[in-house]
């Protein structure tokens, strides 16, 4: 199925994937609680190579003014309801602070997103990127319970995902509709059956509070938290959970807490197609002559087309595998997450009606967590674990294929399968939580959530939304009129100085700010 509209976008994971092979890892899981945990003391080590379930690649590089990456493994809870039972290892990373001890204020803790993506991997991946923060914190990532190497929920292996993101996700007749159930089925009971023990434990409600033992850990009396993406939810449901020990928090890519499953997926459609109809408009305003189209329409109209061919005749992908029409999908999808993928959706879509599906295919395994060396990370095991511990609603084949109108109302290009790709948790072995997430914060410090007009995975909507929910003087919303997901990678710099302000200097912008 394709990933993104049950990913509530792993924007930054899933660039890191595609961009730097560097990246780390740490250790396995322990059980057992027979101490205080949050006595612990972390065994902080120079950071081996990431196991797989990690997306592979090498240690991380150093980064400037002795810039040593280090991991540690924490003990947790398995299940918080049993707070003195087993135990489940959850992978840190840090990089110590630059600045002088003084001014040091405390651990800056990062989530990425996904849910799915390992923190431990993608914080060094971006660490340039926070350099200016690093002055006065630690920067410190995590993979959350169920992911990388923190007790990872595993389903199918490599063979079965390379068939499962091959599979046709906008069935045209009933053998095509019964395999993709058929399909979601198998990768379900796979995944009870070689995770049932940890699907119970996995939902967001349980990595907050990983995550307020962490700041206990590592020796903070608040949480100074960065949440991009779905780690903004994570951010939301910790600061409702323990609004008193919010310190200076970020939210960035904002998912909308309001929304279920379906009209989050909804959204996601509505803003992917946002961003296709930006990319295509770009392309044909460039002095120089758009190469895949004359007008903007025809750009989309030569991406519907080809997808259509693709459905009937596949072309060649990277050997032994071809591009199909949801293969190519998600490479689309995979490069309108970023502004500066956007050349390489060009090269693609170039190559792709010339009949080399080459280019796509890297940005589909990108999307999907797949190495050059044909296997995967865990980020979709992970990904549908915990959007299934999380979300309530179940839907029916009957359900979705009622609801086709709606989607391709919304995209004509992406919404039948963004539509079809609800079915994910309908055979679920564990019963979702909620309808949607708890973010209210009354009595939590303020906390910045900044907004991306262009943003097509979280679309802009949801800042206002979590804004709001999180409460009056609680949410202080920024926005950012720009492209991609997310605001602070853009490098814009009012949306820089006014992330850094508060968090280095406490320094809450007035809200409403707008940055361009």
């Amino acid at each position: 199925m394709p990933k993104p509209p049950r990913m509530r976008a792993a924007a930054l994971t899933a660039v890191a994937l595609l961009l730097s092979s560097l990246l780390a890892g740490c250790s396995d899981d322990d059980s057992g609680n027979d101490e205080d945990l949050t006595a612990q003391e972390l065994d902080w080590k120079a950071c081996p190579a990431p196991d797989q379930a990690q997306g592979g690649g090498g240690s991380p590089s150093p980064l400037p003014a002795d810039g040593t990456w280090e991991c540690a493994t924490m003990k947790a809870p398995r299940d918080w309801d049993d707070p003195e039972g087993d135990t489940i290892g959850i992978d840190l990373i840090r990089v110590k602070s630059s600045g002088a001890e003084n001014r040091r204020i405390g651990s800056l803790i990062f989530n990425f997103g996904g849910p799915g993506g390992s923190g431990v991997t993608t914080l060094p991946a971006f660490g340039d990127l926070y350099e200016k923060l690093r002055t006065r914190y630690d920067l410190v990532s995590f993979d959350p319970r169920g992911v990388g190497r923190s007790a990872p929920v595993l389903c199918e292996d490599d063979q079965q995902l390379d068939a499962y993101f091959q599979q046709d996700t906008t069935p045209d007749d009933t053998a095509e509709k019964t395999e993709l159930v058929d399909s979601t089925k198998r990768f379900n009971a796979a995944c009870e059956k070689n995770s049932g023990e940890m699907l119970p434990h996995v939902a967001t409600t349980e990595a907050a509070r990983d995550m307020d033992l962490m700041r206990q850990v590592l020796g903070d009396d608040k949480l100074h938290y960065f949440g991009i993406s779905y780690g903004t939810e994570l951010g939301g449901v910790y600061a409702h959970l323990f609004p008193k020990k919010v310190g200076r928090a970020v939210f960035d890519a904002v998912v909308d807490p309001t929304q279920n499953a379906e009209q989050g997926t909804l959204g996601q459609a509505e803003g992917f197609q946002l961003a296709l109809d930006n990319f295509a408009a770009d392309c044909t305003s460039q002095v120089e002559d758009c190469p895949i189209g004359d007008t903007a329409q025809d750009v989309k109209d030569r991406i519907a087309k080809l997808l259509k061919d693709l459905d009937r005749k596949p072309i060649e992908g990277i050997f032994p595998r071809q591009l199909t029409e949801s293969a190519a999908t998600n490479g689309i999808l995979q490069a309108l997450y970023s502004k500066d993928f956007w050349p390489y959706l060009t090269q693609g879509l170039e190559e792709a009606y010339d009949g080399n599906g080459m280019t796509l295919m890297l940005l589909s395994d990108s999307l999907n967590g797949r190495s050059d060396n044909g296997e995967y990370s865990n980020i979709t095991a992970a990904n549908i674990s915990i959007n299934c511990a999380d979300d309530k609603p179940r839907y029916t084949p009957e359900y979705v294929e009622g609801k086709l109108p709606v989607f391709r109302s919304a995209s004509p290009l992406f919404g039948e399968a963004l539509a079809w790709s609800m079915l994910s948790c309908t055979d679920w072995a564990v019963e979702g939580a909620a309808e949607h997430p708890d973010v209210s914060a009354p009595g939590s410090a303020p906390i910045l959530v900044v907004g991306n007009t262009g943003d097509p995975a979280t679309p802009y909507e949801g800042a206002q939304k979590m804004a709001q929910a999180l409460g009056k003087g609680v949410g202080v919303e920024l926005t950012y009129k720009g492209q991609g997901h997310g605001a602070y990678d853009s490098k814009n710099k009012c949306v820089q100085d006014a992330v850094n302000g508060y968090l280095l200097d406490g320094r809450v912008p007035k809200a409403g700010t707008v940055c361009s």
